[in-house]
């Protein structure tokens, strides 16, 4: 009797192709899913910030932060609120549409199976929007329950749902979650007035997963995931809604020739009012209200890998987005009563190829790429009608435009032996003006900030060099880069109120009148250190970023020459230890931040602080945990921003949770 060999098993991987040997030479740092899930910190942008360096552009989280304020960056180059780090979740990039932020309340750590965190320019196989680096998020694949509800401090509470299933040969994977809270009021004790109330708010999050063989060696990975976030700022007429939705689908062959093709699409909805006080902070004024931000994408990638034999390595591919948005809003109020209706936007898109070969031999392993891209800027306009006539005040359509930019990157890393490696990087990149910063002007409170359509793209040269050491239960990296950015785009203050300003109108005494401008570069020299241990069910890890940043400025904003960028600290570190056992289990996360500036003229500053997170897990029953976490336990006072007359913001203050966890692990 013959008997038929068994097929083989399908593994499923659920990930896009293997780490690429070019990505060796550079600095990253992963976080493991237990790191993800188990910080005490709420919400993926504060758990990112266990990687030294990652900051947003306010230090408010999402539950209080306005999201136009919450774009990512690395290495000091902030002073911006769009991003300038590349956000990808299982390869799909994540920045809005029309402004470039990130909506935050979206993603779910726990969900997450790692986040790696690649500091450094030029990547040329994502795509532009990586200068200063690119954090890849991937989505948890193995069969498991997860379930959990906690209350916390001032009438907060969140819970999840995560459950992913085998079916078939294929795996399905559902995850929600969703979160409340009455707030904390945003303006310090000392200067708040009458007028500042809590910031509460209100998300809910779903994601539906499908990861399946299509063949031996072919997996197809499809997504498709939307959310709700509502929050308040804190004043009377400041209530913003944010909801949006994501799908994609993904083929990626693991043969011989290794390759992969993406397909996704964005949609987003946003609603923002905006509030000023009088000076005593009494009352609450409606200044904007957008009633209508739609911003939408689509895009693809492509990639190639062909055999080569051993220690050669070819990356071939293409990639593209289309993004097209605009801003609908009641721009001005006199008495309460909307007297102007204005509406900009426009579309922009960019498509490219690449091209990425790596060679290693022994200890050695070299690296070079380049793409070239197509950025093409169209339909812009922006548009302001006096309400009480209908008069067009403005009716203004800019010219399209179009240009070709490149990108390129040349590594090496040499193993010396014993654990011990030196690597070096050169790189260049661009990232394009958002439609946001083109055409729409805005108001923080009286200060107000016009657009730019002649806005130019940034442009980023950099090199870096470091050692890394890993050993049995301990690592440790060095790296020292210097990134010059330039035609940086900011919000350049250029004159002062009382008067009328182009595209804003009347700023009040003491006021800025501030537009978006390209800068004519940022230079930033800095250094980043890195360590860690293991050993049994004890971990510790840390990492700390220095950075010298300087604005360089010719132009109007000349008096900015040789200040730090708006909003970006020399400083910041964070450590973190744990104990693992089984079900059981202890986090404790030390964030310091240092002092920056609110502004581009280096007048309101920031202080530094330091905030400490934790969490702590029982297990009282088959699977079931008992759940503790808390957030700046020693109730910090860690500002967020800081206005001319005198009012200050903070972040969030000290939180409890407690919570109950059901986790089945299959």
């Amino acid at each position: 009797m013959i008997i038929a060999d068994a097929p083989p098993e399908i593994v499923i991987v659920g990930r896009g192709l293997r780490d690429a040997q070019s990505e060796q030479p550079l600095a990253v740092t992963v976080l493991s899913r237990e790191e993800l899930r188990e910080s005490g910190a709420t919400g993926l942008e504060l758990v990112l910030q266990q990687v030294a360096g990652v900051q947003l552009f306010r230090r408010s989280d999402a539950r209080s932060a306005n999201p136009t304020s919450q774009g990512v960056t690395l290495r000091a180059l902030g002073g911006n609120a769009s991003s300038r780090a590349l956000l990808l979740l299982d390869g799909v990039p994540q920045t809005d549409p029309f402004g470039g932020w990130v909506n935050w309340p979206a993603y779910d750590p726990s969900a997450l199976k790692e986040a790696r965190v690649m500091r450094g320019g030029g990547s040329v196989a994502n795509g532009p929007g990586a200068l200063a680096g690119t954090i890849e998020l991937s989505s948890a694949t193995e069969p498991q329950t997860l379930a959990d509800i906690s209350v916390g401090s001032r009438a907060s509470a969140e819970g999840r749902l995560i459950a992913s299933e085998r079916l078939g040969s294929g795996l399905l994977a559902v995850a929600l979650h969703g979160s409340r809270g009455d707030g904390f009021v945003p303006v310090t004790a000392g200067t708040r007035g009458p007028a500042d109330e809590r910031a509460s708010y209100r998300n809910v999050a779903a994601r539906l997963r499908w990861v399946g063989p299509v063949s031996s060696d072919v997996e197809l990975q499809g997504s498709a995931s939307g959310f709700i976030d509502e929050r308040s700022r804190g004043l009377r007429f400041s209530d913003i809604r944010s909801e949006g939705g994501d799908a994609a689908i993904r083929l990626v062959g693991r043969g011989e020739w290794e390759w992969s093709a993406l397909g996704h699409a964005q949609w987003r909805e946003f609603e923002s009012s905006f509030a000023a006080t009088d000076a005593a902070r009494i009352t609450a004024r409606r200044t904007s209200l957008q009633y209508h931000v739609p911003g939408r994408s689509v895009g693809w990638s492509v990639e190639v890998r062909p055999p080569l034999g051993h220690g050669l390595e070819l990356r071939l591919g293409t990639d593209g987005r289309l993004m097209r948005g605009r801003s609908e809003e009641l721009g001005s109020y006199v008495a309460g009563v909307a007297t102007r209706d204005r509406s900009s936007g426009g579309r922009t898109a960019h498509a490219g190829a690449f091209g990425e070969a790596s060679w290693s031999e022994g200890p050695l392993l070299l690296t070079g790429g380049a793409r070239i891209d197509r950025l093409r800027i169209a339909s812009g306009f922006f548009r302001d009608e006096v309400i009480a006539t209908g008069i067009l005040a403005q009716d203004v359509r800019y010219p399209a435009r179009t240009e070709w930019l490149g990108t390129a990157r040349a590594a090496g890393r040499l193993s010396l032996g014993s654990g011990t490696a030196v690597r070096t990087a050169a790189y260049t990149g661009w990232r394009p003006p958002t439609l946001n910063e083109l055409f729409r002007p805005f108001r923080l409170g009286n200060d107000a900030t016009a657009a730019n359509p002649g806005l130019k793209p940034e442009r980023l040269t950099g090199v870096e060099a470091g050692m890394e050491w890993q050993g049995r239960t301990a690592s440790a990296q060095l790296t020292l880069f210097r990134n010059r950015l330039r035609d940086a785009i900011a919000n350049v203050t250029l004159g002062s109120g009382p008067g009328v300003f182009p595209q804003v109108g009347f700023v009040p005494a003491g006021d800025a009148f501030r537009q978006r401008r390209n800068l004519s570069a940022i230079a930033v020299t800095g250094v980043e250190a890195g360590a860690g241990w293991r050993r049994g069910p004890w971990s510790l890890s840390a990492d700390a970023s220095w950075t010298r940043g300087r604005v360089r400025e010719n132009g109007l904003g000349a008096e900015l020459t040789g200040l730090r960028p708006a909003q970006t600290p020399a400083f910041s570190a964070a450590a973190r230890a744990s104990w693992t056992l089984g079900d059981a289990g202890a986090a404790l996360q030390l964030r310091y931040i240092g002092a920056q500036y609110e502004d581009d003229l280096n007048r309101l500053r920031l202080p530094g602080a330091a905030t400490v997170d934790g969490s702590v897990r029982v297990p009282i029953g088959r699977g079931l945990q008992l759940v503790g976490r808390f957030e700046n336990l020693l109730n910090a006072t860690l500002l967020a921003g800081r206005t001319s007359d005198g009012a200050e913001e903070r972040a969030t203050p000290r939180t409890l949770w407690l919570g109950l966890r059901l986790l089945d692990r299959r």
